[in-house]
Parts: structure tokens; C-alpha cells; sequence
């Protein structure tokens, strides 16, 4: 930090000024957070010890729910507590890290759901391929890869955020850590700041999104072309949902952290970040595997287990 930082803590949002709100919105959200957290750790379960599902597909889906268990988990807990408490105080090194982690998460995210597409896409459109371009060493070079190059560009987003001077207020309008929010709070010059987000939204979320688009449009090209009509409804019931949560997830994060920077109300701010910190890791085991036969009975197949040995 500079030596010219004046602020040395921050004040977090809570979910509503009234008590009564307050309540209803934590308890909301904590049934959120516990539903996120159960049905992705069921498909981790379903995922590991079912032989059948050791797949790509499922090897990518079990990487998408380890990863939105902990995208979910640095967010909304210490928020609802907060909001129960009225404790609002976090400290630099603990923005610092809650920044760290949302970016690296958010990040991760979009590459995996990226990766995932193509996977589709290869699955559906190159079937004869598929063993040899998707084979288990791609699958791990491809989840490395993403984890590194996202480790790197959260890393580095959040050094040139603290290498700022906060002076203006250290009310932060939000119920978390978030890099648009403490750049309206800096006094500094935060131009770097604000082209390394635009650089970054270009690269790697642009590029993500124009890659599943692409990804989707061929397979349902493809899908077109089966004279079964019950294999083009499936194929359409699976890529829409996807595009939608991708779509929903991308375009409220590019929102909140591309536009100028005005006075908005705070609760508009608390709407959009919940659009892409919670609603995503809710959604995306009832849309990529919940609704999946073969998901669905190996988790039986563990419940009857489980049960059995009781």
C-alpha cells in the first residue's frame, strides 16, 4: 500500500437497512447457498464413485462443481453473517483476499464453461474424434491451464487494486470485495485499473463467450440434421439453459465491471453482483447435470448404498 492510503479498513454493505428485510434476505440466501452446496457436492459424489460416469464430461462437470462450492462459499456466508450481525468492518488483507478469490473464481468459470462447450461440440459434432482429442491428458492440461492463466490475471488484478491510495470514503456499496467498487473509492490515477478490467473482459470473457456461442451454434446445426424429433428437443432443452446461465453471468459482470463510473443505488449494485456470484454456482447443477439421466441414477445408485449400509 502507499504511504498516502488513509483508509485502513472498510465498511461492507448489508442486505437491507431494516432488521426484518435483513432477516429475510440472509435466510434467503443462505438457502441458496446450502442448495448450491448440495447439489454440487451430490454430482462430486455421483461423479467419483460412479465408474460409468469417468467421462470428459463428467470429469469437467465434477471440476465446475468443486469450483462453484468455493466461488459461493467466499461470498455469501461472510455476507449473511455480517448482515446479521451488523458487523460490517473488513480489514485490507481480507478485501484483498475476497477480491483475490471472486476474480480468480469468476475467471475459472468462464474458462471452464468454455472448455465444456467444447467438449459438447466435439462429442456431438466429432464423434469418431472425440476419444483422441479429448483424451484424460488434454482434460488435465486444459484444467491446469485454465487455473494458472486465471491465478495469474486475478494475482495481478489484485496488486495494481491495493497499490492505490483510498482517501474518498471507505463505505464499500456492496456486500463484498469487489475491484469496481474500491476504484470509486480510490484517489489515485486508475487508468491502469480500469484497462487491464477492459483488456481482460476483451480476452478472456469476450473470447469465451464468442467460442460457446460458436460451440452451440454447431451443435445444433448438427442436431438439425438428426430426423429424430426427440433428439432435436433434448439437444435444444440442453443448449438454451447453457446459453441463458452463460449469457446471465457474463453480461451482469461486464456491466458492473465495464461501465463508467456513476452514483447508482446501492441495492441496483447488490442485484447485479448476485446475478454473477450466487445465481451461477445455484443454477448450474440443475442445468448441466441434475436433469441428466445418467447423473440421476448414479445418485441413486449412492442413496441405495448409503442407505443399504445403515
Amino acid at each position: 500500500m502507499a504511504n498516502s492510503t488513509l483508509v485502513t479498513e472498510f465498511l461492507l454493505e448489508v442486505f437491507a437497512e431494516t432488521w426484518e428485510l435483513r432477516l429475510l434476505l440472509s435466510v434467503l440466501f443462505l438457502l441458496v447457498y446450502l442448495g448450491s452446496l448440495l447439489g454440487n457436492f451430490t454430482i462430486i459424489i455421483a461423479t467419483t464413485v460412479d465408474p460409468t460416469l469417468n467421462t470428459p464430461m463428467y470429469f469437467f462437470l465434477r471440476n465446475l462443481s468443486i469450483l462453484d462450492m468455493c466461488y459461493v462459499s467466499v461470498t455469501v456466508p461472510n455476507a449473511c453473517v455480517n448482515s446479521l450481525t451488523d458487523h460490517r468492518n473488513i480489514s485490507m488483507t481480507g478485501c484483498a483476499a475476497q477480491i483475490f478469490l471472486v476474480f480468480f473464481c469468476a475467471c475459472v468459470e468462464i474458462l471452464f464453461l468454455a472448455v465444456m462447450a467444447q467438449d459438447r461440440y466435439v462429442a456431438i459434432c466429432k464423434p469418431l474424434l472425440y476419444p483422441m482429442i479429448m483424451s484424460h491428458q488434454v482434460c488435465i492440461q486444459m484444467t491446469l491451464a485454465s487455473l494458472f492463466s486465471c491465478l495469474v490475471i486475478a494475482g495481478m488484478h489484485t496488486i495494481k487494486t491495493f497499490q492505490l491510495s483510498f482517501c474518498h470514503s471507505n463505505m464499500v456499496p456492496q456486500f463484498f470485495c469487489d475491484i469496481p467498487s474500491l476504484l470509486r473509492l480510490s484517489c489515485s490515477d486508475t487508468f491502469i485499473n480500469k484497462l487491464l478490467i477492459l483488456l481482460t473482459a476483451i480476452g478472456v470473457s469476450g473470447s469465451c463467450f464468442i467460442f460457446i456461442a460458436i460451440s452451440y451454434v454447431r451443435i445444433l446445426s448438427t442436431v438439425m440434421r438428426v430426423p429424430v424429433k426427440g433428439e432435436r428437443g433434448k439437444a435444444f432443452s440442453t443448449c438454451v439453459p447453457h446459453i441463458i446461465v452463460v449469457s446471465l453471468f457474463l453480461s451482469s459482470g461486464a456491466y458492473v465491471y465495464l461501465r463508467t463510473p456513476v452514483t447508482s443505488e446501492v441495492a441496483q449494485e447488490m442485484t447485479l453482483s448476485v446475478l454473477y456470484t450466487i445465481v451461477p454456482p445455484f443454477l448450474n447443477p440443475i442445468i448441466y447435470s441434475l436433469r441428466n439421466k445418467q447423473i440421476k441414477e448414479a445418485v441413486r445408485k449412492v442413496t441405495l448404498r448409503i442407505f443399504f449400509r445403515v
